[in-house]
């Protein structure tokens, strides 16, 4: 993981899918007219359904042409608690599988399963063939969507020997993202958990304790209003992740993890 470089970027969003209502109750026989009336069915949302009307922001990782814009992605930024990069090129295996590609590709994982569920999901980027958006861009988007989650996706740059993943949760900045550490603790844990149990991959063997990590030198945190976490969804520099995460199948498999943890959050 690393951060952003300012670009124009087009926002792309999906509209909410509707949720159906429950049928009304059928009619007593004729042989039962003296029962009690049947009680009216209530009107639910089905179970495909369960995230209609919210909305989520997901943020992938980088975008494709920062490498080629040095300038523009190395031009510092307030994040409040310092001064940061726009953003960075992020990191890659040894076989050479950007972190940009990886994060876009699970995001487009993602998006269709939570739309299934009902969520109207906004994008951070509209492809993987851009420059930033700086990270102060991407905090404002989930903000401006009022987004009931934040969910930025990463693969991490260590050294070789950890392995695993973790989520990092906003810590306090007084007087800016006071009203979101808390939910964002429970989004962090709705998403470990989830992303553990449905990946099988261990908490990170290097960093962070129990798979949660909090931190306050990251814009996409400091600056946000809205729930906001990061996942760092394992080291592309070990050779274990690195495999799985260059898997089509298990991206697969980690954006239906992701989209579990986004569901037990917001549900």
């Amino acid at each position: 993981m690393h951060a952003y470089r300012t670009g124009f970027v087009t926002l792309a969003t999906v509209a909410a899918l509707s949720a159906a209502c429950g049928g009304a109750a059928p009619a007593a026989p004729a042989a039962q007219k003296t029962a009690p009336p049947a009680s009216p069915s209530r009107s639910r949302s089905p179970a495909g359904q369960a995230l209609a009307g919210k909305t989520i922001v997901i943020d992938p990782g980088h975008n494709g042409g920062n490498a080629a814009h040095p300038k523009e992605i190395n031009r510092q930024v307030d994040v409040i608690t310092g001064r940061k990069p726009c953003n960075t090129t992020g990191t890659e295996t040894d076989a050479g599988y950007p972190e940009h590609a990886f994060t876009w590709d699970v995001a487009k994982r993602l998006k269709p399963i939570l739309e299934k569920m009902g969520a109207k999901v906004v994008f951070t980027r509209p492809d993987d063939k851009g420059v930033g958006p700086c990270v102060t861009e991407r905090a404002a988007i989930g903000n401006e969507a009022r987004a009931d989650a934040v969910l930025s996706i990463h693969g991490d740059g260590a050294a070789p020997g950890g392995h695993g993943f973790h989520v990092i949760l906003p810590g306090l900045v007084a007087g800016h993202n006071d009203a979101i550490v808390k939910p964002s603790r429970r989004l962090g844990v709705a998403i470990r958990n989830a992303y553990h149990s449905g990946t099988g991959l261990p908490y990170s063997t290097y960093t962070a304790v129990d798979g949660l990590q909090t931190r306050t030198d990251l814009g996409g945190l400091n600056l946000s209003t809205r729930p906001a976490v990061f996942i760092e969804c394992g080291n592309m520099r070990n050779r274990g992740d690195a495999a799985k995460m260059s898997d089509p199948a298990f991206r697969e498999r980690m954006a239906q993890s992701l989209a579990g943890g986004l569901r037990k959050f917001l549900g």
